[in-house]
């Protein structure tokens, strides 16, 4: 095979459904009712006169549609500097990365920078409200205790545990003093596991500083979205963070980010993980996005819920640009899709050097 982009025209594209499966019901956040099984996904499949073959998750608001590109040489799509660069082919971000590091024969990490550790730190992602899931069967704070018992024989070491229960599905107190069970009884179960709570937004600043209170003996890592960004809440919560838990971090940016805002809070040293989706916004935005952010010393921890593909698109990506923070793994089974080129292993997941992103699309349901 020729390394060289300019040498290989895409002669088919095909947009494949897969479907991932999770082994539990997950549950309620703050803001959504019972995410359920698993859920099915669309990728885009790209083969070369070359014999090269490159697939991904497709990208945008019309999956199913992925543009004509047949004819063109893979050079005219991509450059390896900087990633997609004809627009109309942003849906094929992930797929031509991953054709251009099998046509070149390097990791997606090295095209990137190679400037990170292969070794990443992965928490587990599926601590949900399972104690008032579903809710004609709520299981209580011993199921939730349990499903950590499941994740960490899975091998994960750390968790993510969700909270904001009194914003939709509790009344605010009361729900306010679940959250602080919840956290509680998963520290003492746990206590040498690195523990962070994600709020969904679902509590107000003066609600979640309340909240953190209760549990910042607990050494908690990191607090996601702990409500809307906004510069007044946030610096009120770092004064508390300052006299309660120095060491404990602000993660945000998942729900509809605004860039510039995430990166004026974090040169305030107010915000200190970006975790952008990075199926949502991009590997080729984020390329961009991630010198910007490490200017302002901000980490990385790109947003990977529903698909272990996308936890290993974020290590790909982190092994690139370097700035890493714990990463979000996925509790899931893929039909179709080999991920046994990332072991994992005590909390700990290694990124290979197979060329592109090393995952292997063994079988893909075709579009009707």
């Amino acid at each position: 095979m020729k390394a060289d982009l300019s040498a290989h025209v895409i002669t088919e594209v095909r947009t494949l459904r897969i479907r991932t499966r999770w082994p539990r019901l997950l549950g309620r956040n703050a803001l959504y009712a019972e995410h359920g099984y698993g859920y099915e996904a669309m990728v885009h499949r790209l083969a070369t006169d070359g014999g090269a073959v490159g697939w991904g998750l497709a990208r945008g608001p019309a999956p199913k549609d992925a543009p004509d590109v047949t004819g063109r040489r893979v050079s005219d799509l991509f450059d390896p500097a900087v990633g997609v660069t004809d627009p109309s082919a942003h849906s094929l971000d992930f797929a031509l990365h991953d054709l251009a590091g099998v046509i070149l024969g390097i990791p997606v990490h090295r095209m990137i920078g190679q400037a990170g550790l292969t070794e990443l730190e992965v928490y587990g992602s599926a601590t949900y409200f399972d104690d008032i899931t579903p809710a004609y069967a709520p299981g209580g704070v011993e199921v939730v205790l349990a499903n950590c018992r499941y994740d960490c024989g899975l091998g994960y070491r750390a968790f993510k545990i969700k909270i904001g229960r009194g914003h939709r599905w509790m009344e605010r107190q009361a729900g306010m003093v679940r959250d602080i069970e919840v956290t509680r009884a998963i520290r003492q179960e746990f206590p040498d596991c690195m523990l962070q709570v994600d709020a969904n937004d679902g509590y107000d600043p003066e609600g979640f500083c309340e909240y953190f209170r209760q549990v910042a003996d607990c050494g908690l890592f990191t607090l996601e979205e702990p409500f809307r960004e906004e510069r007044d809440g946030l610096k009120r919560l770092r004064e508390l963070i300052g006299t309660l838990s120095p060491e404990t971090t602000v993660t945000d940016g998942e729900s509809r980010p605004d860039i510039e805002q995430l990166l004026a809070l974090g040169a305030e040293g107010l915000l200190d993980i970006l975790n952008v989706d990075i199926a949502g916004y991009g590997l080729t935005p984020y390329r961009a996005l991630a010198p910007r952010a490490l200017e302002r010393e901000m980490r990385l921890s790109p947003h990977t819920f529903g698909l272990g593909i996308k936890t290993r698109y974020a290590a790909q990506f982190v092994a690139g640009t370097g700035g890493a923070a714990p990463l979000e793994g996925v509790i899931d089974e893929t039909e179709g899709v080999d991920m046994s080129a990332y072991p994992f292993h005590e909390g700990v997941m290694r990124v290979p050097d197979t060329p592109g992103f090393g995952l292997g699309l063994v079988w893909g349901r075709e579009l009707e």
